[in-house]
């Protein structure tokens, strides 16, 4: 990455900004299913919907770790001017652009409660912990080697570790308003 005044955000913060809507948005989805009888009943729903929430949330904690690791294994020490954007300002920027493909996943979240109840609902909320789990991971990783990573902002588009991104910035770990993680920093 080259030298000279950026605008940096958390990669915690962007990975763990979608957790929280998928997590809600599933669990009310998965309410709402639980009302409807559906086709195959809702024992059979409740018991597809757990096992779809242990894999999704297992297969999105899992997804794309390898290229985590990359990037910050080869992250380069920000600079001195660069400019750290606020998590309240990271999670804004993230889930706006978003809204409207959570709102089609929680319309098609209910829709597939009346062939099979709570299930859908199910999978939205396993992405979202799963979502959270990688941010855990993430905090776990920046409290062992005491540096938080930080990507560009004019990549945020494509996730943390889509395309455009080509490299992780480092600060230390008392940088930001963020704690490892990405969770509010307690005072």
């Amino acid at each position: 990455m080259g030298r000279g005044t950026q605008s940096l955000a958390r990669v915690a913060v962007v990975v763990r900004a979608g957790a929280a809507p998928l997590w809600w948005l599933g669990v009310l989805a998965t309410g709402i299913g639980l009302l409807l009888p559906g086709l195959t009943g809702r024992r059979i729903g409740v018991l597809a919907g757990a096992a779809l929430f242990l894999v999704t949330a297992g297969a999105v904690a899992l997804a794309r770790r390898r290229r985590y690791t990359h990037l910050a294994g080869s992250a380069t020490r920000a600079g001195r001017h660069d400019v750290l954007q606020d998590r309240r300002v990271t999670l804004r920027v993230v889930r706006r652009p978003r809204r409207w493909w959570l709102l089609l996943a929680f319309l098609a979240a209910v829709a597939s409660s009346f062939a099979v109840p709570a299930a859908g609902g199910a999978v939205l909320a396993g992405a979202g912990a799963g979502l959270w789990l990688k941010a855990v991971w993430l905090g776990r990783r920046e409290r062992t080697e005491e540096t938080l990573l930080w990507m560009r902002t004019d990549r945020l588009a494509e996730g943390a570790v889509g395309k455009p991104v080509r490299g992780f910035c480092t600060t230390g770990i008392a940088a930001g308003d963020a704690a490892p993680g990405g969770a509010r920093r307690r005072s």
